[in-house]
């Protein structure tokens, strides 16, 4: 029990490293926003952009050569240099004064994104492999960092501000900086050191995982559950403010409210995937991103057609015209007019409403069939908020639940280079944060529709999906060719 004991405490030094850097990794989030709009800089939306994508982007193709770092030093080495190093260009952010030296410390404070390829390594070498789902799942709820930086950052920010409102901010990046050093310095002292069992090997022995496709099926998944997931903790804000008019914190409580379960819900994945296995909790994460993106395709929309019209009875001369009613030669035909229908429900589902509009005059002599008033159809449909919220957070979840699932499948497959092949599928996840919200901004501005950056993730879920059940058919053909041809006879 020692041992074990041992492990939850490596276990808890790295969760808890994990979820300062991931605050730290997102900081420029709020932090840059802040700067703009209180006017300290003039940055475009362009810069803005870029801004925010530069921290995820360093943060995420450093994963490789840091998870390889790890397989060779250990996880107490390389965790505590990395801690102590990137302060250092948080202490240097409050003397930035221009786009490129903010650009240059922010892409440097950064390398704590590869906290992830570290502790990955590191909590795996401590735990059986029972325990792997679990240990990796609780370590991944260090992506609730996210949510610390959204809820704490902009009140620390106020509180500086207050008595110098040029300058105030400085202090941001300080105390981030002050908090790394600690948990640095905790590191060192308490963590003892462990590497994979094996023999040290050279670079090109490590990075021979990285030719089996498997691997990059694994960066495929996590491209979705967690590179989608960073994108839309970004992405969200602007989307409630520009769709749903809610205020800038409104906004960011929904965005919180994202991006919070999905990082806490990683460790259930991790004890689902050793319960279920991680193929069948992958199959469910899948599905579910499949249909709820599909639910969240549907804009805020209203859309206007041909509806049944009203025709001449007989022929004659039109004699009275009313809101309600159209008279030839005295005789009524009735009129569904626009005024008549009811104002004012909301409905999750599409409203249908259809009317009539006059299009002939008193006194106009008309033949039988002719159209006396042409049928306007309205189908409306509200996309209500606290839907839309509701299903915000699924996804959200579905999304934490796969992030624990994917990890779980690497220490089965490669339980010597999980440094490696860890740090691998981290890059490509941490590049779909990157680019993930410069496609949805492609996408916004082509289509003019917010909802299009759901339409994106529907159609990569589906591609996931299909990739992972042909790759699973396919074993299931070379291990057992009787079994799956009966199957194909009898279904």
């Amino acid at each position: 029990m020692s041992n074990l004991s041992q492990s939850h405490k490596i276990l808890f030094l790295n969760t808890l490293a994990f979820t300062i850097c991931f605050a730290c990794w997102t900081l420029n989030g709020v932090l840059v926003t802040f700067l703009v709009d209180k006017g300290i800089f003039n940055w475009t939306v362009v810069e803005v952009g870029w801004l925010l994508g530069i921290p995820i982007l360093s943060g995420s193709i450093f994963r490789l050569p840091v998870g390889i770092l790890t397989d060779k030093f250990g996880g107490k080495i390389v965790f505590s240099s990395l801690l102590l190093l990137c302060s250092v260009p948080l202490l240097l952010l409050p003397f930035a004064d221009s786009f490129w030296s903010f650009a240059v410390l922010s892409f440097l404070f950064g390398l704590v994104g590869t906290s992830f390829a570290v502790g990955i390594g590191f909590t795996s070498v401590w735990y059986p492999q029972n325990w792997q789902g679990r240990a990796l799942g609780i370590f991944g709820m260090g992506n609730a960092g996210a949510a610390i930086t959204t809820f704490v950052a902009p009140t620390l920010l106020n509180f500086f501000s207050k008595n110098d409102p040029t300058d105030g901010w400085k202090m941001l990046p300080i105390t981030y900086a002050i908090v790394l050093v600690m948990i640095g310095l905790i590191f060192i002292f308490f963590a003892k050191n462990k590497k994979p069992s094996g023999d040290s090997k050279n670079i090109k022995t490590l990075l021979t995982p990285l030719k089996s496709v498997r691997v990059w099926r694994f960066g495929a998944y996590y491209f979705l559950v967690f590179g989608c997931f960073v994108a839309y903790s970004q992405w969200l804000l602007p989307n409630f403010m520009n769709v749903y008019q809610t205020s800038l914190v409104m906004g960011g409580l929904f965005a919180t409210m994202f991006s919070l379960p999905s990082g806490v819900i990683r460790a259930l994945g991790g004890y689902l995937s050793d319960k279920f296995g991680a193929r069948k909790v992958m199959y469910w994460v899948l599905g579910s991103s499949i249909v709820i993106s599909f639910l969240l395709m549907f804009p805020k929309m209203e859309v206007f057609t041909a509806g049944p019209g009203v025709l001449a009875a007989e022929s004659g001369i039109v004699t009275q015209i009313s809101a309600t009613e159209i008279k030839i030669d005295g005789k009524g035909q009735s009129i569904h007019s626009k005024e008549s229908i009811e104002n004012g429900t909301t409905s999750m589902l599409p409203i249908k409403n259809s009317w009539q509009e006059i299009v002939v005059q008193q006194n106009q002599e008309v033949k039988k069939k002719e159209l006396l008033a042409k049928g306007i159809t309205q189908i409306k449909f509200e996309a209500n908020m606290w839907v839309y919220l509701v299903l915000v957070i699924l996804i959200g979840i579905s999304w934490g639940i796969g992030k624990a699932a994917v990890f779980k499948h690497i220490p089965e497959y490669f339980p010597n280079e999980v440094g490696v092949v860890g740090g691998m599928v981290g890059l490509i996840g941490g590049l779909g944060g990157f680019v993930g919200p410069i496609i949805f901004g492609y996408l916004l501005n082509s289509t003019g529709l917010w909802t299009s950056s759901w339409i994106f993730i529907f159609i990569i879920s589906v591609l996931c999906l299909l990739w992972m059940h042909r790759t699973i058919i396919n074993i299931l053909r070379v291990k057992s060719p009787s079994f799956t041809k009966d199957i194909e006879h009898n279904h």
